[in-house]
């Protein structure tokens, strides 16, 4: 048998690579219609999300004014923010406060209308609609200059607290020791998001344990702290972690109530409306990109130590 004829009988070497756009294309028409309708999210996350995340993380590194190209200035910016910039703590410290006392009150006045629409109630879902409207409206502009003219000198809460108990309000606004108190009020007044995620999780646990609770004589705060609360605890834990970003991120209040000035004294400058100062009114929009990136910094530390913190408090089925 000459070595032609021995070689013919093998498989060619060129099968494999022949068989290849076949798979390709049964790939596709499996795959494809899934990646075609998922074109839209990765056009925006790339084009949208991560394309500008990266270059305002090199713009960090940079004195860039929006008028010349940027110029590399390494870790200037960063150092300036540690050292030379007494705003940036100011900043940080309204933020903070502001934080720490908004996302608690929010919360918990959430939690206490869950309980309340969870004991049964006609036209819940009307109510329900009803108390979760502010959570759509509250980040608006109109909101936020409708909130200035009520806690204005001259405004409906002065007018309120004269007529009813004839007491002169101070100018809410204007007063460097109520002002920020004006938008921790409009922030709690948008509980309805956290409210139906609660009423949610009320739903989810079982009434045999709180009709077994009755016959060995618990009382209702007996109830709420040895039932609802651990076994709501993975949702106290979602709505903390959504809300305190969210609080973290707030803009559109403080500069629309300070007039984009940050209030009396700083009183009102939360971080971002810093950052919007340093981007839009001074054009240091490289700086501008250094506070955002320690922005993104404390978000995700916080978020990774309420992730580690949680083995301790949330309790699961398991």
């Amino acid at each position: 048998m000459s070595l032609h004829t021995e070689v013919a009988g093998l498989p060619s070497a060129k099968a494999p690579a022949a068989a290849a756009p076949g798979a390709m294309k049964r790939s596709w028409a499996r795959n494809g219609p899934a990646y075609l309708f998922l074109l839209p999210w990765l056009i925006g996350f790339f084009g949208l999300t991560l394309g500008p995340a990266l270059a305002s993380l090199y713009l960090s590194f940079t004195d860039y004014d929006l008028i010349r190209s940027p110029n590399w200035v390494g870790a200037a910016n960063y150092v300036r923010i540690a050292t030379a910039d007494p705003k940036f703590a100011s900043a940080m410290t309204v933020t903070f406060f502001y934080v720490a006392l908004s996302v608690p009150l929010k919360l918990g006045f959430a939690l206490l209308v869950a309980l309340a629409f969870n004991r049964g109630l006609k036209g819940l879902p009307i109510y329900r609609a009803i108390f979760y409207l502010p959570s759509l409206l509250g980040s608006s502009v109109a909101i936020a200059v409708l909130w200035r003219q009520l806690f204005a000198s001259d405004g409906l809460v002065n007018m309120a607290l004269w007529q009813l108990f004839g007491i002169e309000g101070p100018s809410w606004i204007s007063n460097p020791d109520y002002s920020l108190y004006t938008l921790v009020v409009l922030a709690v007044w948008q509980f309805g998001s956290p409210m139906i995620i609660f009423l949610a999780g009320l739903r989810q646990i079982p009434t045999d344990m709180y009709e077994a609770a009755e016959i060995d004589g618990a009382s209702k705060a007996r109830q709420f702290f040895r039932i609802t609360l651990p076994l709501l605890t993975p949702v106290i834990f979602f709505n903390a972690v959504i809300q305190t970003i969210d609080a973290f991120k707030a803009f559109t209040p403080a500069f629309i109530i300070s007039e984009g000035t940050g209030g009396p004294i700083n009183s009102t400058l939360f971080y971002t409306l810093y950052l919007y100062q340093e981007a839009f009114g001074f054009l240091r929009m490289g700086y501008a990109s250094a506070l955002a990136w320690i922005l993104v910094v404390i978000v995700a530390a916080f978020t990774a130590f309420s992730f580690l913190s949680a083995r301790y408090w949330v309790h699961y089925d398991d």
